[in-house]
């Protein structure tokens, strides 16, 4: 059994409340995958429409539909901690769909663990065109602090990457998937990936995990590790996503332009990795 050092903040394991877990079978299965990869730290983060904090009524239902499936999570994490002998910590959070550019997360429910980080992103896979970063300064405004969910994904981003550097300007925290630089999520996502990494931008890695297949997370740090940027790695899967989950800025992670790539070409080492894996998946 891997050692469980790891933390992911962003999973969709409470079953049957969106595109994550179908059931009980793979919210168990889910944990068993965590585990085996050494994340010892989770946020489960099901799908939740900003616009509904506008509406009080909607907003109940949705929560109460959350809190049901919630209290089945725990109840198999419980399970778990039993038949492994050592627990995993697992809390919840949201993953807030943008289609407002201001909603309402005071509920701690909405925040990664119920503290300032909330993560975020935008419908479609599409960033607007103008102004995006409004809603990364509004939620700020309000005393949260922005985690903008897998930029590498975006179809509409620029070749300078300028919105996502307005994110980062207006005090975004940005966090990529574990499987966008292998190829997980198509050949635009990971050769993004290799560019945000080469700068420097992605604050931490998550698995995204919908309970099917293996997390990646394990995947992703070793093939850091290959290309030689261990400490890279490490500030990814471990250091940063826990000093968010604890409620504190992510240390700066070095560009990875020195390692194996640059913001404009991929260098023979991302070649390598780029081409092990081909396919999208969620």
């Amino acid at each position: 059994m891997n050692e469980l050092r790891g933390t992911d903040l962003h999973s969709h394991l409470i079953p049957g409340v969106d595109d994550g877990s179908a059931g009980e079978a793979y919210s168990a299965g889910a944990l068993e995958y965590f585990r085996r990869e050494g994340v010892g730290q989770i946020v489960t983060t099901p799908h939740f429409m900003g616009s509904l904090t506008r509406d009080p009524a909607q907003l109940a239902d949705r929560l109460a539909e959350l809190d049901a499936g919630w209290a089945v999570l725990q109840r198999l994490v419980r399970e778990d901690a039993e038949r492994a002998g050592t627990p995993l910590r697992v809390e919840r959070g949201a993953e807030v769909m943008l289609d407002v550019p201001d909603p309402d997360v005071s509920d701690a429910r909405l925040r990664l663990a119920g503290g300032p980080y909330v993560l975020v992103e935008f419908p479609g896979l599409h960033v607007p065109p103008i102004n995006a970063e409004f809603a990364i300064v509004a939620l700020r405004e309000r005393g949260w602090r922005a985690v903008v969910a897998h930029p590498e994904r975006y179809r509409n981003l620029d070749s300078g990457l300028t919105t996502i550097a307005r994110f980062k300007q207006a005090g975004a925290v940005l966090q990529m998937n574990a499987g966008s630089l292998l190829g997980g999520y198509g050949t635009t996502a990971a050769g993004q990936a290799r560019r945000l990494l080469a700068l420097g931008w992605i604050d931490f890695v998550s698995s995204d995990y919908h309970a099917r297949g293996e997390p990646g997370v394990a995947a992703f740090a070793a093939a850091l590790v290959s290309l030689g940027a261990s400490e890279h790695a490490e500030l990814l899967t471990v250091v940063n996503p826990a000093r968010v989950l604890a409620g504190e800025l992510p240390l700066p992670v070095p560009p990875m332009d020195a390692v194996g790539g640059d913001a404009q070409e991929a260098r023979p080492l991302w070649s390598r990795l780029f081409g092990k894996r081909r396919g999208g998946s969620r």
